[in-house]
């Protein structure tokens, strides 16, 4: 038994008085402004049905895995899917993961050494910190987006870097200038990792493969649990980093792999998103009534993600709570998760979002603010 959980208790406290204690809730009825569920695949009956489908002739889908990919947890629809994703985003290979977080866990603790240096957008997700904690290679950070500030680092790098970036960032709602800095990866023969988690489905397979830029990019993340409506993440590279991976990645080696199932919900929502174009034409659309309606934000004007800047937590909250009364399901983003004076409502737009519900949300969003 813990005897010093009174040092717990006082922070606990501490961030229960400044409103920005964490509790898990239970979902709520509501209209959905805060999922990841851009194109709606994860309540999709068509979908659902076709999950059932596979589960019914195959069973044995649902069966645990027992253990992890290098004992007894490999399988041949594993191995099959990647080798589909690798296929459709015209990368040489593909590794799953269970999670996007594991997924650049392994990547960052994994491919630099001590040697090498990992030069990081001061708004990248927070795995790939907690990955590079595990690494022995030097950590920078270079100002959110800012080409001049990431060259002027890289000019000063004796040793090999990597760059780490998202093509769009789940806090501000912004694209990376992601052709400009693998322009920048390659004169300075740095290796580019892409996470692509916000854009993959909502853009196509993402913005590399709609700007053509594999052979430009080292690695790349894409995860499942967004726009797919799934659970899961793939790395996409070369041969001789997934070999390497396999062997010496920690969060790989010692992870019981997931069922067979999460593989062939993955690969049947590929086949569902190929089928579904329309989808993502119906969440541009929103997102372009959500801008007419002239909310200032910093978010891209084709962002699924939309931040509404409100510096004042309990303005912030007092704003979440009337939306919540009027059934309106939003996020509000305090410190630390972001900077001090940067506090957020994160507003994700989804192609099943109604006009109507739109339209109304702002409305009270701007009687607010």
């Amino acid at each position: 038994m813990l005897n010093n959980t009174s040092r717990f208790q006082e922070s606990l406290d501490k961030r229960k008085e400044e409103g920005t204690l964490r509790r898990l809730k239970l979902q709520s009825d509501g209209i959905d402004f805060y999922s990841n569920d851009y194109l709606g695949f994860a309540r999709s009956k068509e979908l659902q049905y076709l999950l059932l489908q596979k589960i019914t002739d195959n069973p044995q889908l649902l069966s645990g895995s027992t253990g992890s990919r290098l004992i007894s947890g490999n399988s041949d629809i594993a191995v099959s899917v990647e080798k589909d994703i690798a296929q459709k985003h015209q990368f040489e290979s593909a590794l799953l993961f269970p999670s996007g977080y594991n997924a650049n866990l392994a990547l960052f603790s994994t491919l630099p050494s001590r040697h090498d240096t990992v030069i990081v957008d001061e708004q990248v997700h927070r795995s790939v910190h907690d990955g590079c904690k595990l690494s022995n290679a030097k950590k920078l950070k270079f100002k959110h987006n800012d080409l001049e500030d990431l060259k002027n680092i890289l000019k000063k790098q004796k040793n090999h870097c990597y760059i780490a970036i998202e093509s769009l960032y789940s806090m501000e709602g912004d694209f990376a200038p992601i052709r400009e800095i693998a322009s920048l990866a390659s004169k300075y023969k740095a290796s580019l990792i892409v996470d692509e988690a916000h854009v993959f489905g909502v853009f196509g397979y993402g913005l590399i493969e709609q700007y053509q830029l594999q052979n430009q990019v080292s690695t790349a993340v894409v995860t499942y649990g967004k726009a797919l409506g799934a659970h899961g993440a793939a790395i996409l590279c070369n041969e001789t980093v997934k070999s390497y991976l396999i062997n010496f990645a920690s969060p790989f080696i010692y992870t019981t792999s997931a069922q067979d199932f999460q593989w062939m919900n993955i690969k049947t929502g590929y086949d569902f998103l190929d089928q579904n174009n329309e989808l993502a034409e119906k969440l541009q659309n929103n997102i372009k009534v959500f801008r007419s309606r002239n909310i200032q934000s910093p978010s891209a004007e084709t962002s699924p993600i939309q931040a509404i800047i409100i510096p004042d937590n309990k303005k912030l909250k007092g704003l979440q709570d009337v939306l919540f009364k009027e059934g309106f399901l939003t996020y509000a983003i305090y410190s630390p998760t972001v900077k001090e004076g940067s506090e957020r409502l994160r507003i994700c737009l989804h192609s099943f979002n109604t006009e109507e519900e739109i339209v109304k949300l702002t409305g009270i969003i701007k009687e607010f603010i």
